[in-house]
C-alpha cells in the first residue's frame, strides 16, 4: 500500500494530466547528476544517498523529518541544498517532487536502476575517471619529465596530509625501493615545516604532494612553505585550477570517485604508479641495483610469504 506522501503524489500526477517525457532519464540517474558534486562532505553524501534510495517518499518530507531519517541536523539539510545549487530546502524539495511525480505518473522508473545498483554506479564513475586519465596520458612527456626530476631530487619529499596520507604512504613505500632518500610527511603544521626545510637544506629540489578532497588548509600552507624554501612542487589532486594548483609547479589533475559517502581514488592511484614508473625509467641502472639488493634482503629475512 502506498504511503500518504506517495498517494498524494499519484493523485497530483493523475489530475495534472501530465506524464513524464518519454526520453526522460530514470530518477536515480537524474538525482546522481543533480548531486554529483565532488565537494560534498560525507554527511551531505548521506543525505544524497537517502534521497536517491527513497525519492518517491523523501521528496515530500518536511525538513525536520528528512533530517531525522538521515540522522543529521536541519542546518545540515539546508547546507546540503545550497551545496547542490539551490537557494534552500524548499527549492530543492520542489525539484525532488518534480522527479518523484514523473516516476509515480508512469515515467521511466527503473530502466537505469535495472542495469546496476549504487555500488555499480560508483564503479562506473571510476571507470570514466580512468578513461579520462588514459586520454590524458596519450602524451606521456610531462609524466616522463617529472618522473626524471623526482628521481634526481635527493632527498625526495612526499607530502600527504589527512586523508591524502594513504596515497602518499603508498608512493613513498614504493619509491624507497628505487630511490636512496625518500622522506614522507604526513603531519602538518610545524612538523611539516621542519621536514620541508630540512629536505631543502639536505639538497632536495622537489616535493610530490597529494591533495585529495576535502582539501586541507594545512596542505596549502605546506606547499607555500616548500615553494618559499626553494623547493619545486608536483601536485596530484582533482582540480586543475584553484589555490593549490596555482602554488604548484606542475599539477596532475585526476578524477576522484564521489558517488559513495567517502571518496574513492582509482585514478590518483594509477597516476601515482605512472610517476613511479617514470622514476624507474629515469635511472634504470640504479633501479635495477636497488631492486636486486632489496630482493636479497627480503629473502634473507623472509619478509614475505612464499606463494
Amino acid at each position: 500500500m502506498p504511503s500518504p506522501q506517495q498517494a498524494r503524489a499519484q493523485a497530483s500526477a493523475i489530475t495534472s494530466g501530465k506524464g513524464a517525457p518519454e526520453a526522460e532519464a530514470a530518477p536515480a540517474h537524474q538525482l546522481r547528476a543533480l548531486f554529483d558534486r565532488p565537494r560534498l562532505s560525507p554527511g551531505q553524501r548521506r543525505i544524497a544517498q537517502y534521497l536517491i534510495e527513497h525519492i518517491t517518499e523523501a521528496a515530500f518530507l518536511p525538513i525536520t523529518e528528512l533530517a531525522d531519517r538521515v540522522g543529521v541536523s536541519q542546518p545540515s539539510v539546508t547546507r546540503f541544498a545550497a551545496a547542490v545549487g539551490f537557494s534552500g530546502y524548499p527549492a530543492l524539495r520542489e525539484k525532488l517532487q518534480a522527479i518523484a511525480l514523473g516516476t509515480l505518473a508512469g515515467g521511466p522508473a527503473t530502466a537505469e536502476e535495472d542495469r546496476g545498483n549504487e555500488l555499480q554506479a560508483a564503479v562506473d564513475a571510476e571507470i570514466e575517471n580512468l578513461e579520462n586519465l588514459r586520454r590524458d596520458l596519450a602524451d606521456p612527456a610531462q609524466v616522463v619529465e617529472i618522473g626524471r626530476r623526482l628521481s634526481q631530487s635527493a632527498p625526495l619529499t612526499v607530502l600527504g596530509l589527512r586523508i591524502s596520507a594513504s596515497l602518499a604512504e603508498y608512493f613513498a613505500y614504493a619509491a624507497r625501493r628505487i630511490h636512496p632518500d625518500v622522506r614522507l610527511v604526513t603531519r602538518g603544521g610545524s612538523v611539516a615545516y621542519d621536514a620541508l626545510l630540512q629536505a631543502r637544506e639536505a639538497g632536495g629540489t622537489w616535493v610530490l604532494a597529494f591533495s585529495l578532497p576535502r582539501h586541507a588548509q594545512e596542505t596549502l600552507a605546506a606547499v607555500r612553505l616548500a615553494r618559499g624554501a626553494g623547493l619545486r612542487v608536483a601536485l596530484i589532486n582533482d582540480l586543475a585550477f584553484g589555490p593549490l594548483a596555482e602554488e604548484a609547479d606542475v599539477t596532475f589533475a585526476t578524477g576522484m570517485g564521489s558517488r559513495l559517502v567517502f571518496d574513492s581514488y582509482a585514478a590518483p592511484g594509477v597516476m601515482a604508479a605512472a610517476l613511479l614508473q617514470a622514476m624507474t625509467d629515469a635511472d634504470p641502472e640504479r633501479t635495477q641495483a636497488r631492486l636486486e639488493a632489496y630482493e636479497q634482503i627480503s629473502d634473507q629475512h623472509q619478509f614475505f610469504l612464499r606463494d
